[in-house]
């Protein structure tokens, strides 16, 4: 029997939609084999022991959580897998942070349509793969880039509206640590106000991390 030698994906999305509009049109590719598909942070792991695949398409936001800190592990534990991160943000903040914790490509969900089997063929065979969105800009980067990736992921809940106690739930903190954390990127951000700092996180989130 002849061996298939097609890359294996594995969808991680918290949008059902996405998710079969992905798999429907990598199927009609041929191009490629569709192993699984997951909503949460935590079926990502089981999935890929389950069906080894060669490309992960990891959205940031999964339905429990941020992913973000689940690359770096994910590499570690499979060191064979090529992370695609698929994400609505289309600042290079992201995309550095996503590409020094080993994840092999990043791509803008508007442009996945017209570039999601180039940018899955390139890191299956090893190279990285940058939204061409983002490929030509240069600089230091925001202010925001200067948070780590914890304080990044706070700013990120303190935008979308949530009090302190929920944000050290979601992260599994401590009200305190949330605290802490708050001071630090007002510090690094040059705010002297909670409500500044909320004002801030909020227009970055609604400007899909262009504030």
């Amino acid at each position: 029997m002849a061996i298939d030698h097609r890359p294996r994906v594995l969808i991680a999305d918290d949008h059902q939609l996405l998710r079969m509009g992905l798999g429907q049109m990598l199927a009609a590719d041929g191009g490629f084999v569709v192993v699984g598909e997951c909503e949460t942070c935590a079926q990502l792991e089981p999935l890929l022991g389950q069906h080894d695949p060669d490309v992960l398409i990891l959205d940031l936001q999964l339905r429990d959580g941020s992913a973000l800190e689940r690359i770096a592990p994910l590499i570690a534990a499979f060191p064979h897998l090529a992370i695609l991160v698929l994400s609505m943000h289309d600042q290079r903040v992201y995309a550095e942070r996503c590409l020094k914790l080993g994840a092999k490509g990043y791509l803008m969900k508007e442009e996945a349509a017209t570039l999601i089997t180039s940018a899955i063929r390139a890191v299956a065979d090893g190279k990285t793969f940058l939204s061409p969105t983002l490929a030509g800009t240069t600089g230091d980067g925001p202010p925001i880039g200067r948070l780590s990736d914890r304080e990044l992921q706070v700013f990120e809940l303190t935008g979308d509206g949530l009090p302190t106690r929920v944000i050290a739930t979601r992260l599994e903190l401590s009200e305190k640590t949330v605290e802490a954390h708050k001071a630090n990127i007002k510090k690094k951000l040059g705010i002297e106000h909670g409500t500044e700092l909320a004002r801030l996180a909020m227009s970055w989130r609604e400007s899909g991390g262009k504030a």
